[in-house]
């Protein structure tokens, strides 16, 4: 098997398991505040990546590398998981789960302002038409619903985009789930006080599908998830990779419909296939 092969089959399994990142943020923030939630995940991920950081054969980052990390921790440590939390304050998971259509588009610019990638000119052809289909969504049903939830998702798929682009860059010379690992370790210091300080006064009243939103979050979206993601855009090419997350809407919308028995309407389903179809045309052209 090739490497541009292990790069997209690491890069699907990446996707899978971040499909569930926000409807499983949504259960959660029903009874967790969102900067307890950020800093609660960051820090039990931490905590779990830390021993093996420690195994034997593990370099430490160069100072060189440093700058690089506090990219992915501000992206996706801390930007990301925030500004979602936020927003599912305001919006359901399904509802959200459109935005992430227009990942692929922000990644793959960001791959080619830092990762320098060149894909040829069809490439940005299907990744706009599927970016399009989840913009197009948007203006038409998505905005009315609250602007504060559509504007904290937009930013977030900005500095997501962007921590996603820096640490598969990253990942070529450092490894893929070393560069989540250093990343959570790096933020540890300011995010375990801040999960200690805004903890709730009592955790009696927390319900199970919090519980589990918070462990999902945690192990799965904030450690498992980006030890395939960042190896696949490393091995397949950052823009490349990147148009997988074209299917992550298709199946969180699944999962928000059967596990929060939230709404799916017909726009949505036709935003996600249409994003979804685009995906073959930009592989196609990614080289």
């Amino acid at each position: 098997m090739d490497k541009t092969t292990q790069g997209w089959i690491n890069g699907a399994i990446g996707v899978l398991i971040f499909a569930g990142s926000l409807p499983a943020t949504r259960a959660a923030v029903m009874d967790f505040d969102p900067v307890f939630l950020t800093a609660a995940r960051a820090s039990i991920a931490a905590l779990l990546a830390a021993p093996m950081l420690l195994a034997p054969g593990q370099r430490r980052p160069t100072r060189a590398e440093l700058p690089s990390l506090a990219v992915v921790v501000l992206g996706v440590v801390i930007g990301f998981p925030l500004l979602t939390a936020l927003a599912l304050q305001h919006v359901s998971a399904a509802h959200s789960l459109v935005f992430i259509g227009l990942l692929p588009l922000c990644t793959a610019i960001f791959g080619v302002l830092r990762g320098g990638e060149r894909p040829r000119p069809a490439f940005w052809l299907f990744s706009l038409l599927g970016s399009a289909c989840v913009a197009g969504y948007a203006a038409r049903g998505g905005i009315e619903a609250s602007w504060v939830g559509d504007l904290a998702m937009l930013a977030a798929i900005v500095v997501c985009g962007l921590g996603y682009a820096e640490g598969a860059r990253l990942a070529r010379h450092l490894g893929g789930w070393q560069v989540i690992s250093w990343a959570l370790l790096l933020a540890l210091p300011v995010m375990l006080p801040l999960a200690l300080s805004t903890q709730p006064a009592s955790f009696a009243p927390v319900s199970a599908p919090a519980w589990l939103g918070l462990a999902y979050v945690s192990l799965f979206s904030m450690l498992i998830g980006f030890v395939f993601w960042y190896r696949g855009l490393a091995q397949g090419g950052i823009a490349a990779v990147g148009q997988l997350q074209l299917l992550q809407p298709f199946l969180g919308l699944a999962l928000a419909a059967s596990l929060l028995h939230e709404a799916v309407s017909l726009g949505m389903l036709a935003a996600t296939l249409g994003a979804v179809a685009c995906v073959a045309g930009a592989k196609r052209f990614a080289a």
